[in-house]
């Protein structure tokens, strides 16, 4: 698993016009090729009277699936500059369908680079970028004397609280990078004079928008 990668937020869509032609831009997460190849079907299946319904991808960590098309429009003017933004942005796991409805001016090859290159850069923009982070959750375990200091502390630190749980002993679940885990076990037991329990959880992606 990687330690960090960049993706979209979530679904999104955004027009832009160009020489009076329509461009939408949609976008989403997508994990597998199935799922990318899902979600181009159905916006071709929605803008199904399209001049052009254009798609790019990149799927798994190691970008292994890549995929290009220009549904119609004349060849590597599309698809591989919409291809060529996610890599430039290094997203993972997006999908990006760019629907055009000709407005009777055309183009020429760069102008369609250029035009397909924009809609799917200021897609992104207006979706949203998150950074994923592997993180380790650790369970902290603590009497209710130490919980203000502790959650005080805990706030204004680089690390993430996940929950709460007000319990017999208050146990705090805090998002922490591997590296940093034994760092954080060491600074909880010495913040509480070693009054505390401690314990390992599981591993999950700490999602945080891109700035």
């Amino acid at each position: 698993m990687l330690a960090h990668y960049y993706t979209v937020k979530d679904y999104g869509e955004h027009e832009i016009i160009i020489q009076k032609s329509r461009f939408i831009a949609h976008i989403k997460r997508a994990e597998s090729e199935v799922e990318a190849q899902e979600f181009i079907q159905e916006i071709k299946k929605k803008h199904w009277n399209a001049t052009h319904n254009c798609s790019a991808y990149l799927i798994g960590e190691h970008d292994l699936i890549q995929k290009a098309n220009d549904d119609g429009e004349p060849s590597g003017t599309a698809g591989v500059p919409m291809l060529e933004v996610l890599k430039k942005r290094q997203l993972k796991d997006t999908v990006v369908v760019v629907t055009r409805y000709f407005g009777g001016i055309k183009l020429g090859a760069g102008g369609l680079i250029r035009a397909y290159g924009k809609a799917t850069s200021e897609g992104l923009d207006a979706v949203g970028i998150v950074e994923r982070r592997l993180t380790r959750i650790v369970h902290t375990k603590i009497d209710y004397t130490w919980l203000g200091k502790i959650e005080k502390e805990l706030r204004a630190s680089d690390y993430k609280i996940k929950e709460i749980h007000y319990l017999d002993n208050v146990e705090i679940e805090t998002y922490v990078t591997a590296k940093q885990v034994q760092t954080f076990m060491d600074w909880m037991i010495e913040s509480t004079n070693g009054q505390c329990e401690l314990q390992q959880g599981e591993t999950v992606y700490l999602e945080e928008p891109l700035q």
